[in-house]
C-alpha cells in the first residue's frame, strides 16, 4: 500500500498542478476581457458628416473618415483616428476651416485636440499650419505651444507658441520671426 501511495503522490500533485494553472489561465483572460471592454469603443462609426447646430443656426461642420467614441470611460472623449475637416461659422456666416490628420476631443473639458499637419484657415487669407493644436470650444480659441507658420495678408511669420481667436482678430504669439506690416505709423 505504501508503494502505492508513494506513486501516486506524485501523479496527483500533476493533477493538482494542472487545475491550478488551468484555473489561473481562465481568471487571467477574464482580467484581460475586463480591461478590454474598458477601452472598447462605445460607438464606431465611418464616413460622418456631422452638423452641429446652436437655435437654428449651423455652428460647426465636422467631416471625418472614421470616428470612435469612447463615451462610458471615466473620462469621456471621442478620437477621429483618420483625420477631420471641420468648417466653423460665426454668426455673420463667415467660415473657418480646419483640416488635421488626427484628432481628439475631450468631453469633459471641450477641448479638441488637433495632431498632425494641422492647418486652419479662414476667407479673410489668414493660414496657420503647426504640428498640434488645441481649439477651446466654449471660448472659440486655439491655442499651440509648438512651432507654426502664420500667412496672413499682411505677411508671414514663424514662431513657437500661439494662440488666437477663431476668426484671427486676435493673436497673441511667443517666439516670432519673419516680416509683418504693421497697422501704426510711426
Amino acid at each position: 500500500m505504501k508503494q502505492f501511495i508513494r506513486n501516486s503522490v506524485p501523479f496527483l500533485m500533476a493533477i493538482l498542478f494542472c487545475f491550478t494553472i488551468m484555473a489561473c489561465e481562465s481568471n487571467f483572460r477574464d482580467v484581460q476581457k475586463m480591461g478590454f471592454a474598458e477601452f472598447s469603443p462605445s460607438g464606431d462609426a465611418d464616413f460622418i458628416n456631422l452638423k452641429y447646430t446652436d437655435s437654428g443656426r449651423i455652428t460647426a461642420n465636422l467631416i471625418s473618415p472614421k470616428m470612435l467614441d469612447y463615451a462610458t470611460v471615466e473620462y469621456p472623449f471621442t478620437e477621429f483616428p483618420k483625420g477631420i475637416h471641420l468648417t466653423l461659422f460665426d454668426k455673420n456666416g463667415k467660415e473657418t476651416y480646419i483640416d488635421a490628420k488626427y484628432a481628439i476631443t475631450h468631453k469633459t473639458t471641450n477641448i479638441i485636440d488637433l495632431q498632425e499637419n494641422v492647418k486652419i484657415s479662414n476667407q479673410s487669407g489668414n493660414v496657420l499650419e503647426t504640428e498640434q493644436l488645441f481649439y477651446d470650444q466654449k471660448n472659440e480659441w486655439f491655442f499651440t505651444e509648438k512651432k507654426f507658420k502664420f500667412n496672413s495678408p499682411k505677411g508671414v511669420s514663424y514662431g513657437e507658441g500661439i494662440d488666437f481667436s477663431k476668426d484671427f482678430k486676435k493673436v497673441n504669439s511667443k517666439k516670432i520671426s519673419g516680416e509683418i506690416q504693421s497697422e501704426k505709423k510711426l
